[in-house]
């Protein structure tokens, strides 16, 4: 988790894939190696929280709710 990255539950998907694009708009801009190192830092924490969110929609839509499993009881 990059430190300059606040917290990303606050944004959605949409606000993070602007900040995804924007950053890689500004890692072509600039030539100096440290600030890049910096900006891939961020990108990746950016990247990551995408995909744990787009994992955790996948796996609640593939795992039906088995709430009613437990009352019903066919023995």
């Amino acid at each position: 988790m990059h430190p300059n990255a606040k917290n990303l539950s606050e944004l959605s998907n949409q606000e993070l894939e602007k900040k995804i694009l924007k950053l890689n708009g500004m890692y072509f801009m600039t030539h100096d190696d440290h600030v890049r190192q910096q900006m891939i830092l961020l990108l990746d924490t950016y990247k990551l929280e995408l995909e744990e969110r787009k994992l955790q929609q996948k796996k609640s839509i593939e795992e039906p709710k088995s709430d009613l499993d437990k009352l019903i009881n066919v023995s």
